[in-house]
């Protein structure tokens, strides 16, 4: 049980870095933009509220006891928002523009290269996506292991009486 909780910890701390990088970069760019009309940066308002709540659950789950794993079913639907942030910006930034989804080649945090940094954020966003779904497929693990071993010691008491 140890290994599933530091395994846990680890995964919360990716969740954590990889929310914290995705919301620094994007904040960077909304506050670039904010004289602009909040409708044409609505992929990007979505995407830094997922990074918010990410960060937040990601920080009050770190904290290793087993009460985290029964949280996988928030941990599949903040999954699914970061699969959802990812298809958007995508969507809108990758269309040829900038190159190819995976082509990771020119991601940059400090330089100038807008589209370095918006491969950044899209790179990022997978990466905690998949985090995520990690952390959902252990809670489903560890939940069902620990009903059955629960249901097991139930029955073998039953038995002996």
């Amino acid at each position: 049980m140890i290994l599933t909780d530091i395994f846990s910890m680890i995964l919360r701390l990716a969740e954590l870095a990889f929310g914290a990088i995705v919301a620094g970069i994007n904040g960077q760019y909304l506050h670039a933009v904010k004289n602009t009309d909040s409708w044409d940066q609505g992929r990007f308002i979505y995407t830094e509220v997922v990074a918010g709540l990410a960060i937040f659950l990601s920080i009050v789950w770190l904290f290793p006891f087993s009460g985290s794993f029964v949280h996988w079913p928030v941990d599949l639907v903040i999954s699914i928002c970061w699969f959802v942030a990812f298809g958007l910006l995508v969507d809108q930034y990758l269309n040829g523009g900038c190159g190819y989804a995976f082509d990771w080649g020119n991601v940059s945090f400090r330089n100038s290269d807008q589209c370095g940094k918006w491969k950044a954020i899209i790179a990022f966003s997978f990466l905690s996506a998949i985090c995520w779904l990690v952390s959902a497929i252990v809670g489903i693990i560890w939940v069902r292991d620990h009903e059955a071993r629960a249901y097991r010691r139930r029955r073998w008491r039953g038995s002996r009486v």
